[in-house]
């Protein structure tokens, strides 16, 4: 084998993660050293992936677009597995349960609620002044908005296949630009309630992180450093694990499908491909449920999942994910679609955060701000993002917010779950595209009755 630089299929996956992490390292430098990039809270991956883009328009460097499509994709269900393994604590379920529950249905109200303005716009323009507009290019701001590059990525790309020029790249613009929203407009609001006297602002912003949890290290009766396996070692094998029975699960789903139906399988096989870190997700809570078993019928006596090291790898995937999405956006293929990706985030951007601020006060009572600011990062960029914002106001983690995250996530994946049919049927026709809107907006009212209708009954009980 020549292990030579002529060999470029050897080297070449080096070369192309040495740009990148060239790139987060001059990003976190940029963000340490200018007190402006600082006190934006823009995240240091965001910051990375357009110093790539900027770079890559400018013919400073050549990267692989393929690698950095398949770095966005994998990144989003590696990270999300990660999570989805993590160890729950009896506290913690009995804590979060009902939060759990209403942040899960506050999540994909909120992707309705994106669904409904996207599509408004671009139903609008397809019948007005952009006739040859793709007509359910609207679904793509609640992925952009809501998921963050790597769903925008994946249904881009199925939507760029249906028809949609340009779709893959509309999809992660609208992506790039939902975390400017979550910087800009969450910063800006933040000085107000500062200014208010609702804060008191932190001067020491090198205690700020995107750290999605502050899990200890080691919890009782997991498995020691001193094992013949590192523990580090033992997350990846666990996480990588759960990735292939991802594909294993989805490549049979799919096979069965063509075997009964090649209608439907046709019709539906891009989505489960699309949305297969959703299959993961729940193949990790099934693995999780199995080892808790397993320890509890005494046949395993270590628990083999650390939250810590989990996190760190599902943080790590996002980052690379978050700057690789942002840097493989084709700015020419943007032309034609400036109109609707501006109307698209702005008036995003403004229901957005009208919405959030309206149901925080209502479903977070007791500590509504907190509650604004993190699902507000978080369903214009991701995780990292709200987390960033919810710092400025809860550095210590004081309420309950930060937690909703991660658990309102997982719930979000049962509430979500119709959002595969409204992606599948959207781009068939204008009039299903119509009637999808309408069952958006449906199913959005049901949510919303059962979040006002949660805290009513929480009120009765206390």
């Amino acid at each position: 084998m020549d292990y030579s630089a002529a060999n470029t299929e050897l080297w070449n996956v080096l070369i192309q993660l040495g740009i990148i992490a060239t790139a987060i390292f001059l990003a976190n430098l940029l963000r340490r050293k200018i007190p402006i990039i600082e006190r934006s809270l823009l995240p240091t991956a965001v910051l990375a992936g357009f110093l790539l883009l900027l770079a890559k328009i400018f013919g400073l460097i050549s990267i692989d677009e393929s690698f950095l499509e398949m770095i966005t994709y994998h990144g989003i269900a590696i990270g999300f597995i990660a999570l989805s393994l993590q160890a729950i604590k009896e506290n913690d379920v009995k804590k979060g349960d009902l939060a759990g529950s209403k942040s899960g249905a506050l999540i994909v109200s909120t992707y309705l609620l994106q669904g409904i303005i996207g599509l408004l716009i671009s139903l609008i323009l397809f019948y007005t002044v952009m006739p040859d507009h793709f007509y359910a290019s609207g679904m793509l701001l609640p992925m952009g908005f809501g998921q963050g590059p790597g769903q925008a990525n994946n249904i881009g790309s199925t939507y760029e296949a249906l028809g949609f020029v340009g779709g893959r790249s509309f999809g992660l613009s609208i992506a790039a630009a939902g975390y400017l929203c979550a910087c800009i407009v969450g910063v800006i609001y933040l000085n107000i309630l500062f200014y208010k006297g609702k804060f008191t602002k932190i001067t020491d912003h090198s205690i700020l992180s995107g750290s999605v949890t502050v899990e200890p290290l080691q919890d009782k009766d997991e498995m020691s450093a001193s094992e013949s396996v590192d523990r580090l070692s033992m997350q990846i094998v666990l996480v990588v694990l759960v990735y292939l029975l991802t594909y294993l699960v989805t490549r049979s789903l799919v096979s069965g499908l063509e075997a009964v139906s090649p209608g439907v399988a046709k019709m539906i096989s891009s989505i489960l491909w699309g949305f297969n870190f959703i299959v993961g997700c729940l193949i990790a809570m099934g693995v999780r449920f199995l080892l808790k078993i397993l320890r509890k019928r005494k046949f395993m006596t270590r628990q083999y999942q650390n939250n810590y090291l989990l996190s760190r790898i599902s943080g790590t995937a996002f980052d690379l994910m978050i700057v690789a999405g942002i840097a493989s956006i084709n700015i020419e293929k943007l032309a034609g679609l400036w109109l609707p990706f501006i109307l698209m985030v702005v008036f995003g951007s403004i229901f957005t955060f009208a919405y959030l601020l309206w149901i925080s006060k209502k479903i977070y009572p007791d500590y509504p701000y907190e509650g604004f600011f993190s699902m507000f990062g978080m369903l214009t960029g991701t995780i990292s993002s709200g987390i960033l914002l919810l710092r400025e106001v809860d550095p210590s983690f004081k309420t309950p917010a930060a937690n909703n995250l991660v658990y309102g996530s997982s719930f979000a994946i049962a509430f979500g779950a119709p959002m595969l049919l409204f992606i599948s049927i959207a781009p068939k026709s204008p009039g299903l595209t119509w009637l999808t809107l309408l069952v958006i907006v449906i199913y959005m009212v049901l949510l919303l009755s059962f979040m006002l209708r949660l805290k009513g009954k929480r009120k009765k009980l206390e």
